[in-house]
């Protein structure tokens, strides 16, 4: 039962609430945002992705292909809040130049060396609605306070001069950061990160990454995340899903999925991972009790909640047969003889407040779930009600909009063809014009040449 609760709190992307070390190991992978906690004072762990990356080239010079291994080494010793942390990725790129032409060449080197670290400012407190008893709708309640995320700073340093030159960047420059939580349940959590890095460089970036982690159970989880990054001079953002299996109380292993969208070029990116943990992390106060032993908080224990449906049906039929709290004695009156059944005094225990309450959960839960199936077919008619008006509305628009453009184009034949009569009427006027004084300069030419004819004659 104790590692089971041990291993309750097992996939967590983020830690507990008023805590900064947890029984079992606690990695960000396979997600790339960082929850504010530390992994607590003594903890030394290790945590590595291999990864493989493919897209397609890029105008100018591009990354498009990569295979490399990722390693975050995380430790805590000056303070239970502030964690010191050394991120690095050995890899193999692919360079390639697209223009008017293609080349590529390969490259392995270091892409990545990031000394940094996180300091949990603050940790909101949340009600315990466990506690709650007298209303069921109090105790079933969303808490609003937990809209309230733990916050945590981040700051680092990026060591670009001993990086290979795609991925030089600069060479030193700060890096820092903001890193929100919110515990939605104990199920779910969310995790936000907020960057500015490569700062004071040419290549300076804002990004932002939330990472959304559910438990399924003691030791499977799964996890969705979405990225962006904001260059200066494009614009890049991935989309990804995995989930993470826990080993033991300090070994993880973990796998994940993302599609990448930059320039318009959409690439995948796999990777697989393994988080470890080297655990001297020691209590300041340990409760212990009169032998010595360490006193660790058990939940109380139902021996009937496991069996099974032919375990039950067993356990009914066993009562059937079981001796009855009867005895039977006869009574000798004279001649008569009476028998007479006496049943041994029972102790009735009182209900208990606690099972009243859970039965009347029970039933107010089923009715709940009666008038919410309600509600969900009410607003699915409502949905398919909407949605034909709304298609109704698109048919009239769009019968609508066609008649406007058949009026116009009407319009524009009617322009197109007053335009081609008042130029054929042009046309004729001129034609007429160029006849007319071609006639009268044919009657002048006539004219003159009879002139020259009478001169002639008048000369001989």
């Amino acid at each position: 039962m104790t590692k089971k609760l041990f291993l309750f709190f097992a996939f967590c992307s983020t830690l507990i609430v008023n805590a900064q070390y947890t029984s079992v190991i606690n990695s960000n992978r396979p997600g790339f945002s960082e929850s504010p906690y530390s992994v607590g004072s003594g903890v030394y762990q290790f945590e590595s992705s291999l990864f493989f990356r493919k897209a397609s080239a890029t105008p100018t010079f591009s990354n498009p292909q990569a295979l490399g291994l990722n390693l975050l080494f995380r430790t805590s010793f000056i303070s239970e809040k502030l964690e010191l942390n050394v991120n690095t990725t050995l890899q193999h790129d692919k360079i390639a130049f697209k223009n008017i032409f293609e080349s590529s060449y390969n490259t392995t080197g270091l892409s990545q060396l990031t000394l940094g670290a996180k300091y949990l400012v603050y940790t909101p407190k949340y009600d315990n609605k466990k506690d709650e008893i007298r209303s069921w709708k109090a105790r079933h309640s969303f808490d609003y306070k937990r809209w309230i995320p733990h916050v945590g700073v981040y700051a680092g340093v990026n060591f670009g001069s001993i990086l290979t030159d795609y991925h030089e960047r600069g060479g030193v420059s700060p890096k820092v950061g903001v890193l929100l939580q919110n515990e939605f349940s104990d199920k779910l959590r969310m995790v936000t990160n907020i960057y500015y890095d490569y700062i004071g460089t040419d290549f300076s970036e804002f990004s932002y990454i939330v990472t959304g982690t559910y438990n399924f159970n003691d030791y499977w989880s799964g996890f969705a995340e979405m990225q962006g990054i904001f260059e200066k001079y494009e614009t890049k953002s991935n989309i990804g899903a995995g989930a993470a299996y826990l080993f033991s109380e300090n070994l993880q292993f973990n796998a994940a999925v993302r599609a990448t969208f930059q320039q318009k070029e959409i690439g995948l990116y796999t990777g697989l991972g393994v988080s470890y943990r080297l655990d001297r992390h020691q209590d300041d106060f340990v409760e212990i009790d009169e032998f010595g032993n360490k006193i660790e908080q058990q939940d109380e224990v139902k021996y009937n909640e496991n069996k099974g449906f032919f375990g039950r049906l067993f356990g009914k039929v066993k009562n059937v047969f079981k001796k009855k709290d009867k005895n039977t004695i006869t009574i000798n009156d004279g001649k008569k003889e009476e028998e007479i059944t006496i049943e041994k005094p029972k102790r009735e225990r009182q209900k208990s407040l606690i099972d009243v309450i859970e039965k009347e959960d029970k039933k107010l839960k089923k009715k709940a779930t009666k008038a919410e199936k309600r509600a969900a077919k009410k607003a699915e008619k409502k949905t398919i009600k909407d949605e034909k008006k709304r298609e109704k509305e698109r048919l009239k628009l769009e019968k609508k909009i066609k008649k406007e453009e058949e009026k116009e184009e009407k319009r524009k034949e009617k322009e197109r063809l007053e335009l081609e009569k008042n130029i054929k009427k042009e046309e004729e006027k001129e034609a007429k014009r160029k006849e007319k004084e071609r006639l009268k300069l044919e009657k002048e030419i006539k004219k003159l040449e009879e002139d020259l004819k009478k001169e002639e004659k008048d000369g001989k």
